[in-house]
């Protein structure tokens, strides 16, 4: 039930932004366009009290708060006086927000049963770093509608090959200082998931990566966005599923 709580937050937050009218949306999803907004901020409102109360039911209140309304300041800002606060703009600055707010999302969901502080911080890092990836990879697709809004991404600053080069570095510092986390007890040898998580990113930032810049990406980007976007439920499913063969293969006594 949290799982499905998380989801539904992360459903609420995305819908949001999709249904606050985006600049760049005007370009890189001009699918959009005539949609009835006013369904989605319905959609959205329904699913975050949803989440919102599953949380509620396990005593985590917070966690629901928190990427809601890091959302709202990210699509639309607040403004006091003169001054406005808005949290895009920066030169990666959109790809930091979405990873700490749902690597910290995650991060206090967890708190509640980590018997370690290291261990959350430990799991605070492996999907902070995972999403700011994920995250710039798919900048690579919308750097016309980001060069036109004025959103300095990544891609958009430092051309296709060199943002290419940082991601690959991240995937393969991140997979090594987790390794040496597991070693050190701080979270459980937890292999599969590592393991389809460091395929899936060297796989991601190394291959394929111009059939999934286009916005009609054809099967290798489709493939890709799959791998992204399902990364998590897949290797929950390899992990159930070699857990399972395992306690088939292993004889049962009396």
């Amino acid at each position: 039930m949290v799982y499905l709580a998380g989801g539904l937050i992360i459903y609420a937050t995305y819908t949001l932004d999709r249904a606050l009218d985006c600049e760049e949306d005007a370009i890189n999803r001009s699918e959009l366009a005539g949609s009835k907004k006013h369904i989605a901020i319905i959609a959205c409102i329904i699913t975050f009290l949803a989440g919102t109360l599953i949380l509620a039911q396990e005593n985590i209140y917070f966690a629901s708060f928190f990427p809601f309304i890091v959302g709202y300041l990210y699509s639309k800002g607040i403004k006091i006086g003169k001054i406005k606060l808005k949290l895009k703009g920066s030169t990666g600055g959109k790809n930091i927000v979405i990873a700490l707010t749902w690597g910290g999302t995650i991060a206090i969901i967890i708190s509640k049963w980590a018997e370690s502080i290291f261990t959350t911080i430990s799991i605070f890092l492996f999907y902070t770093i995972k999403l700011f990836i994920n995250s710039v990879l798919y900048d690579l697709k919308d750097v016309k509608g980001d060069t036109v809004a004025g959103i300095k991404t990544l891609p958009v600053c430092l051309g296709k090959d060199k943002t290419r080069k940082i991601l690959m570095i991240l995937c393969l510092l991140l997979h090594s200082v987790m390794v040496i986390v597991l070693l050190m007890d701080f979270i459980r040898p937890e292999f599969v998931v590592l393991s389809y998580s460091f395929l899936v990113g060297i796989t991601s930032t190394s291959l394929c990566i111009s059939a999934f810049e286009v916005q009609k990406p054809g099967i290798r980007g489709y493939t890709r966005e799959i791998m992204i976007d399902c990364e998590s439920t897949i290797a929950l499913i390899l992990r159930l599923t070699i857990i399972s063969l395992s306690s088939q293969s292993v004889p049962y006594n009396n």
